[in-house]
């Protein structure tokens, strides 16, 4: 390893080269290797060594199934850098994959806006450097102005993406739900060079699915959750939506047994969790 350079995980694992030069590699197979994570590249040791560095990451995939041998692998993740596709696959996916996100972007610099809307009302704030640090539980910015923001892994409740010109540069920025300090809906929004976005999508993403809700929710329980969205208090709901308590009583029991709303205090006192924010945000973009 080069100087400065620390291992961040070592274990034996699988690769599949999905894609060299450009061109996709449909008789692919798994090949066994060792591999080996540090803070600059990631090592596939068979009998052939591949080197990917990190800096070079293009995108980092949840699923390139090449051929029928990729499909079937129940969990891998995809390294693109060069037009060359890497599937590797290890025993704790998730371990590797949060050891890769350490690696691309701690102690990086961002560009964030924050908060760049809160309780659904766009705020005028100025994009600020801030320096990342990736935990199994958050991402902590500690922004230039002094504000250090968490953003809970588990409480992503819903991720947007858009290309803007940022400090005279196209970038990709994405644009993260979640809540503060104070329990208030927020975005922050989060934009890098082309390395750190390529980590950081998959990183959001992976948030995202955690709370992924495929859900068919009526239009009365739509209502509801658009009324707690906009902090209306669960107190307060009967009279806003214009049902009677015993029928809001009904909805919220089928709510957080959806795991779209969880109790609070007492049995009647009620927040969105990241599941439900997301819901009511798919709601808003359908009117």
């Amino acid at each position: 390893m080069s100087e400065g350079e620390t291992k961040l995980y070592d274990d034996r694992g699988q690769f599949l080269l999905a894609q060299k030069d450009g061109r996709e590699i449909r008789d692919a197979g798994w090949n066994a290797c060792r591999v080996v994570l540090t803070t600059q590249r990631v090592v596939l040791i068979a009998d052939e060594k591949h080197v990917i560095t990190i800096d070079a990451l293009e995108q980092v995939n949840d699923r390139f199934d090449v051929n029928q041998a990729a499909a079937g692998e129940g969990s891998y993740t995809a390294l693109r850098s060069e037009d060359t596709v890497h599937l590797v696959s290890v025993p704790e996916q998730n371990e590797f994959e949060t050891a890769l996100y350490k690696a691309s972007l701690n102690n990086g610099i961002l560009f964030v806006q924050h908060p760049a809307v809160e309780g659904g009302v766009v705020q005028s704030v100025e994009w600020t450097k801030a320096k990342v640090k990736i935990s199994t539980e958050a991402i902590n910015l500690a922004m230039a102005d002094g504000q250090k923001v968490t953003i809970d892994r588990n409480d992503i409740g819903d991720v947007g993406t858009d290309e803007r010109t940022i400090k005279g540069q196209e970038r990709t920025v994405y644009e993260v739900e979640h809540t503060d300090a104070e329990g208030r809906s927020v975005e922050t929004h989060v934009t890098g060079e082309p390395h750190h976005t390529a980590v950081l999508g998959a990183l959001l993403e992976e948030g995202v699915e955690r709370h992924r809700a495929n859900l068919d929710l009526s239009g009365t329980e739509k209502q509801v959750i658009m009324a707690l969205h906009t902090g209306v208090s669960p107190f307060d709901i009967p009279d806003f939506v214009g049902m009677d308590v015993e029928k809001v009583e009904a909805i919220f029991d089928e709510l957080i047994e959806y795991d779209v709303i969880e109790v609070e205090r007492e049995r009647t006192e009620v927040a969105l969790t990241p599941q439900g924010r997301q819901a009511a945000g798919e709601t808003i973009g359908d009117r």
